[in-house]
């Protein structure tokens, strides 16, 4: 079998298997923490560097794990990976460590991290799999920090406040408020409002790939353009 190519790898992540939105995968932290935009990003970042180093890792290894207990080997190294990730934002992000909680650990257990071990950097060579976790990884990022900055929006009237709690007193400044005198929405701000917005986004994808494909249909039912014809004549002109 061929290698995927890394345009189809990178489509599937980013869009047409994207592991939030396609796959619905990893929905506990995604809902769980999307409050706000800086919760989002740390939490998601978090989860790409693992699902990225994984992928690269379970490639390397691929050939001499034993089949009988090839899922074990993977949550092993899964394991080690966050436990390097949950040191690190202890070391240098601790304000945002205590506030992601017990979600930096359940990365463990996160179905796409797993998923994709198992069913891509499994079987596939080195580049493949470093692409594959990195656009899928990507993909789970982008759906985070929409969702984190549409229930911060809606939930409290501003965007990127707190930033600093990740990227240090440089982004203390970044945060802006949107509307003036807003008054908290907490039904947004709570895991309900996580499960609305979700299902917007998966909603708005839905329509853009239904609208793609009633284009595409178009296109290839639309007769070629007239041009000219060569007008066969039979018989004698007087």
């Amino acid at each position: 079998m061929a290698d995927p190519g890394i345009r189809d790898i990178t489509l599937n992540g980013l869009w047409k298997n994207n592991p939030a939105l396609v796959q619905l995968l990893g929905l506990c932290p995604l809902l769980g923490v999307s409050n706000s935009t800086v919760n989002a990003l740390g939490l998601a970042l978090a989860s790409a560097v693992v699902l990225i180093c994984s992928n690269t890792a379970v490639s390397l290894v691929r050939g001499v794990v034993n089949t009988a207990v090839r899922l074990p080997a993977f949550v092993m190294i899964i394991a080690a990976l966050t436990t390097c990730i949950e040191l690190l934002m202890q070391a240098f992000t601790y304000e945002l460590y205590q506030i992601l909680g017990i979600f930096i650990p359940l990365i463990v257990t996160n179905c796409v991290i797993l998923g994709r071990a198992d069913a891509f950097a499994s079987k596939n060579p080195l580049l493949p799999s470093l692409v594959d976790g990195f656009m899928m990884g990507l993909g789970f990022t982008l759906v985070l920090i929409v969702l984190g900055g549409l229930r911060e929006l809606v939930g409290h009237g501003t965007l990127f406040a707190g930033m600093d709690l990740l990227l240090g007193p440089t982004a203390a400044d970044w945060k802006l408020v949107v509307f003036p005198n807003y008054k908290d929405v907490l039904f947004v701000i709570l895991p309900p409002g996580a499960f609305v917005f979700m299902g917007l986004l998966i909603a708005l994808k839905n329509l853009i790939d239904a609208k793609v494909k009633e284009r595409a249909a178009a296109r290839e039912a639309k007769p070629a353009a007239a041009g000219s014809k060569r007008v066969r004549v039979t018989g004698t002109i007087s």
